[in-house]
């Protein structure tokens, strides 16, 4: 029987879904029973007894009334700055009465639109009829700030690490929990500012912002990523039940390996190639994936569940992983270890000569994997240089190649986008220092798993499909017009074309890159390629897959760090009979809401990726401010350039004060900036040379100085001279021109 949940999760559910907030939607949504209805309502009148929750469903008020406690929804704030609400709920008038929230001390700062629980009092004054009182935000936390505290004599201030934030906040002596200057902390917004700076009080001491790896610590607390499991969720993943044999294929005689990178910290795909000796397909192959079976463990309503909706995927960072699953599940019971045995969901797939899946069958399985191998040993192996692991798998890795080489020209034919964009790897130190900035080798080894698991993933599209299950596609739209307008402007800038007038394919994008293939604008075009197109998303609807040129496309091979393809895995077991832990009903009827909840995850996530990345290249270059660096200019504003160095890949700003003496305009449409005295023009892809003039660790922000443009020292400007050009001058420059168009203003 589903235990009933306790309070808290109870308040949490409230809070993240207000509009089904019934005690038959709780139940629905933890799956409770009817003979545990009684006990639910019980504690949920508990609750309404300690003001944890207010009964508002399915009361009629008198018309001009509102109810004690209402779901309000903030207006933007009037001429005076004060902020104003309207009633939310269904069966209240909205002309009922302006309603004027009453900020108190300690309250977060609220803004135009905030969904906000507060308690109403009339008092039916000319300019408005109630004063609303937060009881607390709903469906969002209070602003956060994160920075270092400096101390002052009364409080202190707390300067921002976010290097978009330039302002800073007043912390009072009794808001800032003892914290010592020059500390990192995590703080929350309060209060409406009238005048001054903004005002926070401080609710987590994070320590030494210099210490080993507080790099992706602060990027965990800066984006907001869940990083503490409720207990709930670690006591169902602590008390794991055994997999039992129901349901399930016994595949532990196939010869299954998993092939990861050496660092890996879950393995949760398998894969074996056979030659097919089935009559009608000749050279062909048997290819087998096999995935963790997570759902065996994280079932539907379960605290595990709820959290894996909640954190959306697995957030990776160069010294730790805020994993979307308790380590004693993603790390051991659904991590796919040699010589043990694991639950599985797996699929055969029949692949013709030519690289084509002709058939596919998806079963619920126990594998036993016999290999834990990483990319670099197992092309070793194949290459000729086996190791005492690689050695008695030999035959079987060498089938999967041969798989893979039909794989490849299946691939070929289909010609998905083909990028090529070196992939960053920084290396640590035990301490968390940066040793060094290395780009990724690529090799076949990395490229046989990922069309292995294309091939799954279309599959498992195709099947759901096929028995008329719901699911979440992996949707990647194709480019929007204005982007591909700015792309083939990029393109013509390089002496390059992309063709118009035509539907776009891949294919036409592909030939673009073949043109800028191993010449100076390579780099710039498959940056620019990339940049052009959407974001790939979650939904149930299927708009196809753009970049890999694909109609049908789920993702199915990575249970353990995304929450799609345990919905895909679900649906599978629902679809296909495999057990009663399947789709459930709020499944099936949240599909929508679930898909945008984990793509806004996995851009969450990408976020505080890419933000630990700068800050640990900051890291490294901030002992060699003053050196010089070739790089291309990368993006072109009204402020300056961004410029993406050789070296190391990391993208620093050059302020427009810096490019040059003269005045630049810049020209949006072909993102280019140009000297109104030298007519010199600076455009994206161009090579430049820089000097470092500050690397700031903290936000990962880096400063540059342009030196020389296209292996040239920058022209002078009117003046003669380079560098800087005097403010002074320039201000008076622009008093004249003011001056001049209030004279012609007047004598219009």
């Amino acid at each position: 029987m589903t235990q009933l949940p306790s309070k808290e999760q109870i308040r949490q559910w409230i809070t993240d879904n207000p509009g089904l907030s019934s005690k038959r939607d709780i139940a629905k949504a933890f799956g409770l029973k009817a003979d545990q209805r009684n006990e639910l309502k019980r504690l949920m009148r508990e609750m309404e007894a300690e003001g944890d929750l207010t009964k508002r469903a399915r009361r009629f008020l008198p018309k001009g009334e509102l109810p004690p406690i209402a779901l309000l929804k903030v207006l933007p704030p009037d001429a005076a700055g004060d902020l104003f609400a309207e009633p939310m709920e269904e069966g209240v008038d909205p002309d009922s009465g302006r309603i004027l929230i009453i900020a108190q001390r300690g309250d977060p700062a609220l803004g135009a639109g905030d969904r906000i629980l507060a308690r109403l009092a009339k008092v039916d004054l000319d300019d408005y009829v109630w004063e609303a009182r937060l009881i607390r935000r709903i469906g969002s936390n209070p602003l956060k700030v994160l920075g270092i505290f400096r101390k002052g004599s009364e409080g202190g201030r707390i300067v921002p690490i976010d290097k978009g934030q330039d302002k800073e906040w007043r912390v009072l002596a009794d808001q800032d929990m003892g914290a010592k200057d020059g500390e990192l902390v995590e703080a929350e917004a309060v209060g409406n500012r009238r005048m001054g700076l903004p005002q926070a009080k401080i609710t987590s001491r994070l320590g030494d912002p210099a210490g080993p790896k507080a790099v992706s610590l602060i990027a965990i607390h800066q984006h907001g990523i869940p990083d503490q499991f409720p207990d709930k969720a670690v006591e169902e993943a602590d008390n794991a039940p055994p997999f039992t044999m129901s349901h399930r294929e016994d595949l532990r005689d196939l010869d299954l390996v998993t092939i990861d990178p050496q660092d890996a910290r879950d393995r949760d795909d398998a894969v074996l190639a056979m030659v097919d000796d089935e009559p009608g397909n000749p050279e062909g192959f048997v290819l087998w994936v096999a995935i963790a079976d997570v759902a065996n463990y994280v079932r539907p309503g379960s605290a595990l569940d709820r959290e894996a909706r909640r954190r959306g995927n697995s957030t990776y960072f160069p010294d730790r992983v805020v994993p979307m699953l308790p380590d004693t599940l993603s790390g051991d019971l659904c991590s796919l270890h040699e010589h043990v045995d694991r639950p599985c969901m797996a699929v055969r797939m029949r692949v013709n000569s030519s690289g084509q899946k002709i058939s596919h069958r998806f079963t619920r399985g126990v594998m036993r994997s016999k290999g834990s191998l990483e990319y670099g040993q197992v092309q070793r192996a194949v290459d000729g240089q086996p190791d005492q692991a690689t050695e008695p798998l030999l035959p079987q890795l060498k089938v999967l190649y041969d798989c893979y080489a039909a794989l490849k020209r299946g691939r070929a034919l289909r010609q998905p986008l083909d990028l090529d964009l070196p992939e960053r790897q920084i290396v640590l130190s035990d301490e968390g220092k940066v040793l060094s900035v290395d780009f990724k080798e690529r090799l076949d080894a990395h490229k046989l798993i990922e069309e292995c698991m294309v091939m799954a993933n279309v599959a498992a599209a195709e099947e759901l499909q096929r028995v008329k299950q719901p699911l979440l596609y992996r949707v990647h739209e194709e480019p929007a017009p204005d982007r591909l307008e700015a792309l083939r402007e990029v393109a013509e800038s390089a002496g390059l074309t992309l063709a118009k007038g035509q539907v776009l394919k891949t294919s036409h994008l592909n030939q673009l890159l073949k043109q800028a293939e191993g010449g100076e604008f390579s780099e710039l075009i498959n940056l620019s390629t990339l940049r052009s197109m959407t974001q790939a998303y979650y939904a149930p609807e299927n708009f196809g897959h753009f970049g890999l040129a694909l109609k049908n496309y789920a993702h199915f091979t990575s249970p353990i760090r995304r929450y799609a393809d345990l919905i895909v895995h679900r649906a599978l077991i629902r679809g296909l009979g495999l057990g009663p832990d399947g789709l459930s009903d709020f499944d099936m009827e949240n599909m929508g809401e679930t898909g945008k909840l984990i793509s806004d995850a996995e851009r969450r996530s990408m976020a505080a990726e890419r933000d630990t990345v700068d800050r640990y290249l900051a890291a490294y270059l901030s002992d060699r401010v003053g050196a010089t660096f070739t790089g291309r200019v990368s993006g072109v504003q009204r402020f300056g350039l961004f410029v993406k160095l050789d070296e190391t890949g990391a993208d620093g700003l050059v302020p427009i004060r810096e490019v040059g003496r003269e005045f630049f305009h810049f020209d949006p449409d072909s993102q280019t900036l140009m000297g109104a005295d030298t007519g010199l023009t600076i455009g994206i892809g161009q090579k430049v040379t820089v000097r470092l003039a500050e690397a700031v660790p903290v936000t990962g922000g880096l400063i540059l100085e342009l030196i020389e443009l296209e292996d040239r020292a920058l022209p002078a400007g009117r003046s003669g001279k380079r560098g800087k050009a005097p403010r002074r001058a320039q201000g008076k420059s622009r008093a004249a021109e003011a001056a001049k168009r209030r004279v012609m203003r007047r004598r219009k």
